[in-house]
């Protein structure tokens, strides 16, 4: 992207249902550029790659979760669960995955490598995470509410990260 490009940086996060992680993400990150100045030009949305879950809400713990830690509602009620297809790639700069079945399907998924060259695991912005090999995310549906806070602190621990590579791909 160029820096006389005016068309906003759009960032996908995805994960299986679209109902826990990646939406998760998406409220953050939404926040994180917004704090970092650059609302008005990045657009961050999630989708999931299955179709089980399409048009639900959040998970009532994601929400919560996300209150608990004063993320700002910026749509909360209205975010609905909606899948990542092959031509999702073309409303998309940066695909993040949410754990290592999802890039692997978004990779199949991907059309060439332009595609492909746009996935990237949420985690690999995590400096620890990297240092310790663990770039997966595990799914909190199937756990408490501490799984979604380690979701949560797993997210934000990648956050900075995720907004200094994207404010490089805007100048």
């Amino acid at each position: 992207m160029s820096s006389t490009d005016h068309s906003p940086y759009r960032v996908t996060v995805v994960c299986w249902g679209n109902i826990c992680r990646s939406p998760m993400a998406e409220f953050i990150l939404r926040q994180a550029f917004e704090d970092a100045g650059l609302g008005d030009r990045v657009v961050v949305d999630s989708a999931g790659t299955s179709t089980e879950e399409l048009g639900r809400r959040m998970d009532r713990r994601t929400i919560a979760t996300m209150v608990l830690h004063g993320v700002r509602d910026t749509g909360f009620g209205d975010k609905r669960a909606r899948q990542f297809r092959h031509d999702s790639y073309d409303d998309s700069d940066l695909v993040l995955a949410a754990d290592h079945v999802h890039d692997e399907i978004l990779r199949r998924r991907a059309r060439g490598p332009e595609d492909s060259a746009k996935i990237r695991l949420l985690r690999s912005f995590d400096p620890d995470a990297v240092a310790a090999g663990t770039l997966g995310m595990e799914d909190p549906w199937y756990g408490d509410d501490e799984d979604f806070d380690t979701t949560y602190a797993e997210i934000v621990a990648a956050t900075p990260g995720i907004v200094d590579f994207v404010r490089g791909q805007l100048t």
